[in-house]
């Protein structure tokens, strides 16, 4: 008899589906990393350094106290009854602490809660967006997550049928994305970012894969932005934004504004505005644009990826629609509470006047001036690399370079069956133990780009 399961007769999304940072490479990587362990010396380098994602506390990055802090006692609530903790913990970490067990019901963080996350928690949430951005954020509007992945996942779910429904994403674009489109079974309608430009995101560009897609029978649902980008690195300006928001609604899509890297901006020039706030300052209010924007732990200065905490601020969509969100959010039964924890301290971390606000200022401007020098001393060393070239890295976790091969190196990569830049990543990687991700991996035209942390 034939195996009752076979990848001849799995899903075709399923199969349809790639997700390049985590691919053939990264896997190849694994199997190295096992040889060296039982064969030590038998390879040319002495480990693996995954360059191919943002995982900043497995290079090094230490996490900031203040959150672990609050993190232990909210665990360990027994702690809090003890005279030696408040030796032991800061005195705003203890009444943090307190604060949420109070909204946890029965203080037990091992608990499931509402599928939304823990009422208090979004409260905690909304207030820090509302600080953040000048305008009023509601509680009832988040969607506290695993990361920020669970939400784009929902949101596809929600909006794809089949594959006649589009969703405009950028290219390079990072492959959640193309990946969540495919195991949904939509259409990836890509639009491209500008290389010569610094990644420029053109209203032009938008307008005609839009056309293009309408033209083909395609029903595009929305239009997904990632500022700051990944894997690009590029900061919008603030009248692209004002352009895209006015695009999203004459077009009548739902912008999907992936923000996680909005702590992440590395030039004097450039600061992050997060695309409600753009909106409500050119007047457009709650009823006029459905808008999801999405925000993780993982980034920013707080690198806690393991955590696996996030949130997703739903606007702009009617009592029924939100229902079925709620219903999709309901399946999942609830995000972990450690990670809700998390989403709400980035939030609302120490302020001047708090007792741990002059050591947590220098752990936060630490991690983010040495990413920043990082960025910049590894951009320099590109651009002085012979046949490399470097945009400059404005924000987020990431370059993307451009490495121009030789045609006798494509052929070889021909011969071989490989795209030109996978052959380099695999050829990189066996020589030096370096893991990058081909540019191919995140739809890049030329397929001569890498993703590299």
């Amino acid at each position: 008899m034939a195996p009752s399961v076979a990848v001849e007769n799995l899903n075709p999304k399923v199969l349809k589906c790639e997700y390049a940072v985590r691919g053939e490479i990264v896997i190849h990587a694994q199997r190295l990393q096992q040889q060296l362990q039982t064969q030590p010396g038998s390879l040319p380098f002495d480990e693996i350094l995954y360059c191919n994602i943002g995982n900043p506390q497995s290079l090094g990055q230490q996490p900031v106290t203040f959150f672990r802090e609050v993190l232990a006692l909210c665990d360990h609530p027994s702690l809090l009854e003890k005279e030696e903790t408040k030796s032991l913990f800061s005195a705003d970490a203890i009444s943090r602490a307190k604060r949420i067990l109070s909204t946890i019901p029965g203080r037990a963080t091992g608990a499931y809660s509402h599928s939304q996350g823990i009422k208090g928690l979004r409260d905690a949430i909304a207030a820090g967006i509302a600080l953040r951005d000048g305008f009023p954020a509601n509680a009832d509007d988040i969607f506290v997550t695993d990361g920020a992945s669970p939400g784009v996942h929902m949101m596809m779910q929600l909006l794809l049928r089949d594959e006649k429904d589009g969703i405009l994403c950028p290219i390079p674009q990072y492959p959640l994305y193309s990946a969540s489109i495919a195991l949904h079974g939509g259409t990836l309608i890509p639009y491209y970012l500008d290389e010569k430009t610094g990644w420029g995101l053109e209203i032009s560009e938008l307008k005609k894969q839009l056309e293009d897609a309408r033209s083909k029978g395609i029903d595009v649902r929305a239009l997904v932005v990632i500022n700051p980008g990944n894997p690009t690195g590029q900061v919008l300006a603030e009248d692209n934004q004002c352009d895209i928001v006015r695009f999203c609604k004459n077009e009548g899509l739902v912008l999907l504004a992936d923000e996680v890297y909005q702590e992440n901006i590395y030039v004097d020039d450039k600061k992050f505005n997060s695309f409600k706030k753009i909106a409500r300052s050119i007047g457009y209010g709650e009823d006029d644009l459905p808008l999801v924007s999405f925000q993780s732990v993982s980034k920013g200065y707080y690198g806690e990826c393991g955590k696996r905490g996030g949130y997703m601020e739903i606007t702009g969509f009617s009592a029924s629609v939100r229902e079925q969100v709620y219903k999709i959010a309901s399946v999942n039964l609830c995000s972990n509470i450690t990670g809700q924890i998390l989403a709400s301290l980035i939030m609302n971390p120490p302020k001047e006047g708090d007792e741990s606000y002059a050591a947590y200022k220098a752990e936060k401007d630490g991690i983010l001036q040495s990413l920043a020098r990082r960025a910049k001393a590894l951009e320099d060393a590109f651009n002085n690399l012979e046949g490399i070239s470097c945009n400059k890295a404005e924000g987020a976790m990431y370059l993307f370079p451009q490495i121009h091969l030789p045609q006798k190196a494509i052929e070889a990569a021909k011969a071989a069956k490989k795209a030109p830049d996978a052959f380099y990543a695999l050829r990189l990687l066996e020589a030096t133990g370096i893991v990058v991700v081909p540019g191919s991996g995140f739809g890049q035209v030329s397929q001569l780009n890498f993703y590299i942390l």
